[in-house]
């Protein structure tokens, strides 16, 4: 029974953080898409050029996305109680 427990909440806790951490991940890998193909467009290889725009994208999405992933961590953490 608590290895049953104990698995379940494993494999919750990852499902919430690839849920979490995708949008921020996708939104990165897009810039960093873009900010590729425009680089070898125009033959510039500056390793900052790609580099800071997809940080500022991945926090802009985190920045967005703060209320959603609270609620996610909030119902996370009231199933993770309930199961005490």
């Amino acid at each position: 029974m608590i290895d049953d427990t104990v698995i379940h909440i494993v494999r919750d806790t990852l499902i919430v953080s690839v849920k979490i951490v995708a949008p921020i991940l996708i939104a990165g890998v897009f810039v960093g898409l873009v900010i590729s193909i425009l680089q070898s467009i125009t033959s510039i290889q500056d390793q900052t050029l790609s580099f800071v725009p997809k940080i500022i994208a991945m926090i802009a999405v985190t920045a967005m996305l703060v209320p959603w992933i609270a609620s996610q961590w909030m119902r996370f953490a009231a199933e993770l109680f309930q199961l005490m």
